[in-house]
């Protein structure tokens, strides 16, 4: 594991991951549009270092988890399933049945201490203290020539809970306003809004910490989508496989994690709020512009020689697909504790995550479809989930041309269809009124006679085992030779 993103990007290199951008590039547009040409490639593209952004003295690194084989090397995997199945025996402990088995278990008991983070007297963040730093050094990317102005996009932004001290880390988005204040785009279902309605309750100003640059697990830590009151830096330490280190701040009572290139201090206050937006996002639309908290400076803390790293969302495929696939595996086990009938799930790219989610499941009783669908609209983050499409287990979710073909067969508009409504993506402008709207679940499972269907389902076409066998021998022949 990478405790560093200099370290992940140097391995990057020599593994010819990276693609050094030499020449000058503009972050005004320029540097996004050159992100974009590499995430619609057809493999996703390289990771990228610009090392010269124009008027800027400090490189920047982008797309560094646009790939399968970069997802896996920065969480420590050969593949996202061997994480899954990780996880899943982390969670599905056995009573030993002997002193063997018992030793066998202790280094998973060890495991599980050794999650939690750990504060460190020193960092390199805080090389250069700047109190009256601002952020006219960095070389912050204007994506989109709609946008709002510039935005930092990969920012992990830590809070607590003003009652209950409760850590919370996660993604948000932040237009600079000027050198010293931004937005800060906490949609009302995130973690950090609900630390910032807690303070505007008390009154109190929310201290806020921003980390830019940090060792490559906790970018994906802070998208991921942890349940409510556990803290990111757990499933970080269970991904790391070893105790994040943490540092306190100069200026706010939080703490960030030691491995941040640079880091920004300061705070929010209650009821104040800004214009944020518009801002070219993961949709491939434009978001409609919104007040927002503002987050004010205090303090700049950073390396002697500190790299920027940002992502670039927009109309899919982007680097996002691919942190959203990681959550897809990881968290499928624990979804599977409960509802184990589920086979497998998959979040396509074209379905920006919570629009279109394809779930295959083995199914035991009428209706047991429907009971997945409204399964999903209360679970967590499952409850953004448009659609919902329920498939039988032999059907292939990861296969988006196989499940169309099984929709449009197995499927009655009037029969497999349930709408209803409840919360949706802050994001979602199709939906009537803001966070609020419509849902819609197929049921494309074969219909029993108890379900209402009296006809034979038809079998499916295919050839036999034997004759299949023969014909990839000959094919693979015929193959070798065009």
């Amino acid at each position: 594991m990478y405790s560093d993103l200099d370290d992940f990007i140097a391995d990057l290199d020599r593994r010819r991951l990276l693609s050094h951008v030499t020449e000058p590039v503009d972050p005004k547009l320029e540097l996004a549009a050159v992100v974009d040409r590499a995430c619609k490639s057809p493999t996703g593209g390289p990771a990228l270092l610009f090392e010269k952004p124009t008027g800027f003295g400090i490189p920047v690194a982008a797309n560094v988890y646009g790939s399968m084989e970069r997802m896996c090397l920065a969480l420590g995997v050969k593949t996202l399933d061997d994480l899954a199945r990780e996880i899943d025996e982390l969670m599905t402990p056995q009573m030993p049945e002997g002193i063997m088995d018992a030793l066998k278990m202790l280094p998973m008991i060890g495991r599980l201490r050794d999650l939690m983070p750990k504060t460190v007297r020193d960092a390199p963040c805080h090389e250069v203290i700047q109190k009256e730093g601002t952020l006219d050094e960095l070389p912050i990317l204007t994506c989109w020539p709609g946008d709002g102005g510039p935005f930092i996009t990969f920012p992990i932004v830590l809070t607590k809970d003003p009652e209950s001290g409760a850590r919370n880390i996660g993604a948000y988005r932040m237009q600079v306003f000027d050198g010293r204040t931004t937005g800060m785009h906490w949609q009302r279902h995130k973690g950090g809004a609900q630390h910032y309605r807690v303070a505007e309750r008390l009154g109190k100003r929310l201290e806020v910490a921003v980390a830019l640059s940090p060792e490559p697990v906790l970018p994906y830590c802070a998208t991921a989508p942890m349940p409510e009151g556990l803290d990111e830096l757990l499933l970080a330490g269970f991904l790391a496989r070893r105790r994040i280190e943490m540092v306190k701040c100069v200026t706010v009572d939080l703490e960030v994690p030691a491995s941040s290139h640079i880091v920004l201090e300061g705070y929010v206050e209650p009821g104040e709020r800004r214009r944020e937006g518009p801002f070219g996002d993961h949709t491939g639309l434009y978001s409609q512009p919104d007040d927002f908290p503002v987050f004010h400076i205090t303090c700049v803390t950073r390396r002697k020689k500190p790299t920027y790293l940002t992502t670039v969302v927009g109309i899919p495929p982007m680097e996002d697909y691919y942190l959203g696939l990681a959550s897809e595996r990881i968290f499928l086990p624990m979804i599977r504790k409960t509802l184990p009938e589920i086979v497998d799930m998959h979040f396509p790219a074209e379905g920006i995550f919570h629009n279109l989610v394809l779930v295959s499941i083995d199914k035991r009783y009428p209706g047991h479809a429907r009971k997945i669908m409204n399964a999903f609209w209360g679970l967590g983050q499952l409850m953004f989930s448009k659609t919902i499409v329920v498939v039988d287990k032999d059907v292939n979710v990861q296969n988006v041309s196989e499940v169309a073909w099984i929709v449009g067969t197995h499927m009655d508009p009037v029969r497999d269809i349930q709408m209803t409504r409840g919360p949706v993506d802050d994001l979602d402008d199709a939906a009537e009124l803001p966070a609020y709207g419509g849902k819609m679940g197929i049921d494309a499972t074969r219909k029993w006679a108890s379900e209402g269907y009296t006809r034979s389902w038809p079998a499916r076409v295919a050839t036999t085992e034997a004759a299949g066998r023969r014909a990839a021998e000959i094919w693979a022949k015929i193959s070798g030779r065009m």
